[in-house]
């Protein structure tokens, strides 16, 4: 009996006291079992019937392979960044929209997310993020006034002087100069990006090194190609092509915006490709951004003529079966950066295809060009012997280690 009481005492302090550190895809019961920058969650859309770790955070390609042209590196974006289920009312009325994040744009920034998507309209004599229609506010589609997710923004630049971060705005203001003057309330105009140094023509854009020294570090793009005029703030479809969204955009050829010049055209040099469905369904993300995105990657990849996305804007950005959109966007980079699988595996300063073992299968190849991978994107599953035997051993840790304890212990 005393041996009883020991052994459950000392599963408790186990459960307690050692951390697991399972990789993607490994069994877990809570985040606890889960490695830095995982959580525990099921996608049952997949298939799956059992909780497994899940990643939430991305790989900065800065981080790894520095200096190189803003436009060379691939970057996360949450679609509509601001219309977050849970979200309180701020007009006293209930809400009646769609939802397509889960968490704080704090939080989404915190955890990799560089672009955010605002809807802004003009309403109760200020400037207010809406997930609406026809161009007008209500009561029951507003969130709330974007100065809030702006003064979100400052405080991550500031604290992250290194980052940079760019905003696509829907733009529905008419007031006048007003998004100048919620800028400079946001206190962001020391971050902005100049109209007057964006690059045209599909030229290269800056380094990111020479960003982060100037401060450039906050791209701001408007659907309104009047205030690129009035008030300084860039036309996206003058420096960005981008494919249509919603359904269009997750099946099929990977057809253009029709405001956007053919994805194949030379005439810019950010790709922006938009991956979410018209109606979003929380439960689906999972799938939507483990198995549709990376064949609508490959897709849109030979529709703009071999040219990797910049931006990637998602749904619920952080479901997945496993490593998800952050994957996705490892992968791209690896491949664009240095010619590896994953960014994970490139390696400062060496040349392309020279890629650190990471577990999973490297490609290598001398079809890189300029930094640019020239060949056809293969998304391999990033998952080896050696990480499926370490999700494996990590589930079963505190079990065989009790078992162990059990045949020590029964003799006495």
């Amino acid at each position: 009996m005393a041996a009883v009481s020991f052994l459950l005492s000392l599963h408790i302090a186990l459960l307690l006291l050692i951390p697991c550190s399972c990789q993607v895809g490994g069994s877990c019961s809570s985040a606890r079992d889960c490695g830095t920058g995982l959580y525990c969650g099921n996608c049952a859309a997949t298939g799956k019937t059992r909780p497994s770790c899940i990643r939430d955070l991305a790989i900065q390609p800065t981080s790894i392979v520095k200096g190189l042209p803003f436009n060379r590196y691939s970057w996360l974006v949450t679609h509509n960044s601001f219309s977050i289920v849970g979200e309180p009312s701020h007009t006293g009325v209930e809400r009646v929209t769609f939802y397509n994040q889960e968490d704080t744009v704090t939080n989404q920034l915190r955890n990799g997310v560089r672009g955010l998507m605002l809807d802004m309209y003009d309403f109760n004599d200020d400037i207010w993020l809406c997930h609406s229609l026809q161009g007008q506010c209500y009561n029951f589609t507003a969130f709330k006034p974007a100065i809030d997710t702006l003064k979100e923004v400052e405080a991550f630049l500031s604290e992250n002087p290194t980052e940079i971060i760019t905003i696509f705005i829907e733009d529905y203001v008419h007031s006048p100069m007003g998004l100048s003057k919620l800028f400079t309330a946001a206190d962001l105009m020391k971050y902005w990006y100049p109209i007057s140094e964006m690059p045209t023509n599909g030229k290269d854009w800056p380094s990111v090194t020479d960003m982060v020294a100037k401060n450039h570090r906050l791209l701001v793009f408007t659907s309104d190609a009047s205030k690129e005029a009035s008030e300084g703030i860039a036309y996206q479809w003058s420096y960005l092509l981008e494919n249509e969204s919603g359904d269009p955009g997750i099946t099929g050829s990977c057809p253009n915006r029709k405001e956007s010049q053919p994805l194949n055209s030379r005439s810019a040099s950010l790709f922006l490709q938009n991956y979410f469905p018209t109606i979003p369904v929380e439960n689906e993300a999972c799938k939507e951004n483990s198995v549709g995105l990376p064949q609508m990657v490959q897709t849109c990849y030979a529709a703009a003529g071999n040219r990797i996305p910049n931006f990637i804007a998602v749904n619920y950005y952080m479901r997945s079966d496993g490593g998800g959109v952050f994957d996705v966007q490892d992968r791209i980079n690896g491949l664009t950066l240095c010619g590896c699988n994953t960014i994970a595996a490139c390696q400062a300063g060496a040349p392309a295809g020279a890629c650190k073992d990471t577990g999973a299968p490297n490609r290598t190849s001398s079809s890189v060009n300029g930094n640019v991978y020239s060949g056809t994107i293969e998304f391999k599953s990033p998952a080896s012997a050696a990480s499926i035997l370490n999700a494996n051993i990590c589930s079963n840790f505190v079990g065989l280690l009790l078992l162990v304890l059990v045949l020590i212990i029964k003799p006495f």
